[in-house]
């Protein structure tokens, strides 16, 4: 347990951050779930639509701190990749 005021102050700000992320990171996991679902569902424009709504939710999570850049960078490309590969 946090001995010093500073210490039970970081734990507060941990927490309220971690709550945040938590969010962040969920709203990218439901937009990148959009995207496969149009995708299974086998409709290209609706994939690509999907798409498109996804990759600013992505690198936006790379600048809040919450995801990698790489990682998005990867999400991003492989998700492209099979709505492209989409006939």
């Amino acid at each position: 347990m946090a001995n010093t005021r500073s210490a039970k102050k970081m734990v507060r700000k941990i927490a309220r951050r971690t709550e945040v992320n938590k969010a962040r990171r969920s709203r990218v996991r439901t937009f990148v779930r959009k995207v496969e679902e149009a995708i299974a569902s086998g409709d290209k424009s609706a994939a690509q639509d999907a798409l498109r709504s996804a990759q600013p939710e992505l690198m936006r999570a790379v600048t809040k701190g919450v995801m990698h850049k790489n990682t998005s960078a990867r999400k991003v490309s492989r998700l492209s990749a099979r709505v492209k590969a989409m006939s």
